[in-house]
């Protein structure tokens, strides 16, 4: 019988605190990261992320940024697009070989 690994969740205000530690607190990652009970690969991430987009380094459980949010909008739309495109093709088809 396997077990499932319960994955720990961090909200955005420990996220940003332990970044915070690192960049500004002038810790380093592996003193911080131990302190805190998460592995250093973890803050590296974490420190990344937050390097790249300070103000949506951190969206929350199951939220995207704003450009990933309409991204994903118009790949659904397309794949609406090209579905109704294929059954009007098969439409078609069909009545162009049932003269009237």
């Amino acid at each position: 019988m396997q077990e499932h690994r319960k994955y720990r969740t961090y909200d955005r205000q420990f996220k940003e605190e332990a970044v915070r530690l690192v960049t500004e607190g002038g810790r380093s990652v592996t003193e911080v990261a131990p302190s805190l009970g998460i592995h250093e690969n973890l803050l590296h991430t974490w420190k990344r992320k937050h390097q790249e987009d300070p103000a949506g380094s951190f969206p929350g459980k199951g939220h995207l940024k704003t450009e990933e949010e309409e991204l994903r909008r118009l790949q659904r739309e397309n794949a609406n697009l090209k579905e109704d495109r294929e059954i009007l093709k098969k439409a078609l088809a069909i009545f162009s070989k049932h003269p009237k």
